[in-house]
């Protein structure tokens, strides 16, 4: 049965990332392309760091949602010829991001020219904006921590890129 890349794009909403079991890998933004020709589903995706230690946990959850439903043949190459932001998060993603307890990076800000956006990020238990740098180095690479004085928990953020 022939898939359109829409169709592969819906299906891949089922793969999660391993980090946040509440995003797919479609809403974080690093599957970057999709095409299918003559029964051969090829892939391309963008992880959201060149040292990612999930990649290929990924590309075998990918393989397996895909062979679960019926395409075995698939192809999948890792490109950075269009480096990852966080600006590529869908809506969805960054609303469940705040839903997991992490707040989602500010939209159009980039961590390494606007480091101010590192440092106040936005709680994403009680939305105050009362809170301060605890560890730019939360528990993977793409996050930080963070402590809110309005409701006094600590939170992780995801750092913009």
């Amino acid at each position: 049965m022939m898939r359109s890349s829409e169709d592969i794009y819906t299906l891949l909403e089922e793969v999660k990332d391993p980090e946040i079991p509440v995003l797919s890998l479609v809403d974080l933004g690093v599957i970057t392309n999709v095409s299918v020709e003559n029964n051969q589903v090829n892939i391309e995706m963008t992880p959201t760091f060149v040292g990612c230690p999930a990649l290929d946990m990924m590309k075998q959850d990918i393989k397996d949602v895909l062979a679960k439903n019926g395409m075995n043949h698939v192809s999948i190459s890792v490109s950075f010829k269009e480096p990852w932001t966080s600006d590529k998060i869908s809506e969805k993603g960054r609303k469940a991001l705040k839903q997991f307890g992490l707040a989602p990076p500010p939209v159009g800000k980039n961590l390494f020219s606007d480091i101010d956006v590192l440092e106040h990020a936005a709680c994403p238990r009680c939305g105050g904006s009362n809170t301060s740098l605890k560890n730019p180095f939360g528990p993977t690479l793409c996050r930080s921590i963070h402590y809110c004085e309005d409701c006094r928990e600590a939170f992780e953020q995801f750092k913009p890129l």
